[in-house]
């Protein structure tokens, strides 16, 4: 229902705002252009689900060994008591909750194509759980917004992003994300467990989220003794060596389970092509509606609001230059990307507002992409508090990156 509303919003928003620039403006280009957004937007969007095709196929594969194995059956029982207290509706030692954990590992690690096949498997498996096929269950939404919070370790793609844009320091804007992004999660487990009713303040909560603070303090003081050469050399192999030893840590598992692995990974491929097809009219719904809304020059309206706002209170307005990057991550994940290239591209990789376009880039995730492409594949329709939650937690997380970019290169 919400999305509902918010999609209907971006067409009323963008027709009434380029109804004015006609009128009043004498703007013929702005309806051609909204116009050309739609096409452009519904192309991006097929050839986004084509591009998963094989990556689902692959890693849905890869998932089948491990459940054939007995790998995720072992994530389940050793995760048991934390998710016990986070996904209480989830029964104990369920097998999503192995599916959970790895698709969380692949986000912490920037792994983002071998993340959605994994996550939209635990969608699928927590779907098997809901009483109402058509409503999102606390389960689901607690598990969206880990997603859209967007925990990453290793910030991979912006640091290559920062490398082709010529930066002194492509790394030195790895720290303040693994900063912004942990305040982002921390943030939505909160918020999202208030909703719940969940209770945080428990000996095994506290333990995991103060062991994760310790954790985050570790490789931030680890990485901090390397120079940038070797930071990214580090953050590059690391990430790759532990997703191949996942897929051969399930390869192996499967023959020590004496299955018969090719056949097991062929049954779990052959639901990548009917997933990818599945998540095609939500990815074009939403991706049409934001791009008729930026076509418009709604989100520029919006971004000079803001320094208006500002302004008129005294603020510094050397963050709103990179707002664009913050406003556009939870709308489309390749629209931030493109406001971040911009605006390392008009103000410099190692300006101000270049480096902050890439902590917001990297603090939070595609929230309303995620919650399509999620709850789409299942055929949940009704998102209850799942967009409340997961906005806030980006709030949280845009707030903690400009704090965060001030104290580090204000």
């Amino acid at each position: 229902m919400v999305l509902n509303y918010i999609w209907i919003g971006f067409f009323l928003i963008a027709f009434v705002i380029a109804f004015v620039k006609l009128v009043f403006w004498g703007d013929f280009d702005v309806f051609p252009a909204m116009m050309d957004s739609t096409f452009s937007s519904s192309k991006t969007a097929f050839e986004i689900s084509l591009g998963l095709t094989g990556v689902l196929s692959l890693w849905l594969g890869i998932m089948k060994i491990g459940e054939k194995g007995g790998v995720v059956n072992v994530l389940a029982r050793l995760l048991s008591p934390i998710f016990v207290k986070l996904f209480p509706d989830i029964p104990k030692g369920h097998p999503v909750t192995g599916s959970i954990f790895m698709n969380i590992a692949a986000n912490m690690l920037g792994l983002d194509n071998a993340a959605t096949p994994l996550g939209l498997k635990a969608m699928e498996q927590l779907q098997e759980l809901n009483p109402k096929k058509d409503t999102a269950t606390n389960p689901m939404i607690m598990f969206l917004v880990l997603n859209t919070s967007g925990l990453t370790l290793i910030p991979i793609s912006i640091m290559v992003y920062r490398t082709q844009m010529n930066a002194a320091q492509p790394t030195d804007i790895f720290i303040p994300i693994l900063l912004a992004t942990f305040f982002s999660t921390l943030a939505g487990i909160i918020i999202t467990s208030m909703f719940q009713k969940i209770n945080l303040l428990n000996r095994t909560m506290l333990l995991t989220l103060g062991g994760a603070a310790v954790i985050v303090a570790a490789i931030i003081w680890g990485f901090g003794q390397m120079d940038s050469v070797m930071m990214n050399k580090v953050s590059v192999s690391a990430a790759n060596i532990i997703l191949m030893l996942i897929i051969i840590a399930f390869i192996l598992a499967g023959i020590c389970k004496k299955i018969n692995v090719y056949d097991a990974f062929i049954e779990g491929a052959k639901d990548g092509f009917t997933t990818a097809v599945r998540i095609i009219p939500y990815l074009v719904a939403i991706l049409v509606g934001i791009g008729v809304f930026r076509a418009s020059g709604a989100m520029d309206m919006l971004i000079d609001g803001v320094k208006y706002g500002v302004e008129a209170c005294g603020g510094n307005t050397d963050f709103v230059g990179a707002l664009p990057t913050a406003l556009m991550k939870p709308l489309s994940g390749s629209g931030a990307r493109g406001m971040m290239i911009d605006a390392m591209t008009t103000y410099g990789a190692d300006s101000f507002i270049g480096r902050l376009s890439c902590i917001f880039q990297g603090s939070t995730d595609t929230t309303f992409y995620i919650l399509a492409v999620y709850f789409g594949s299942v055929g949940v329709a009704k998102t209850r508090h799942a967009v409340t939650c997961g906005l806030l937690a980006d709030l949280a997380g845009i707030i903690a990156a400009i704090a965060i970019a001030y104290l580090f290169f204000g």
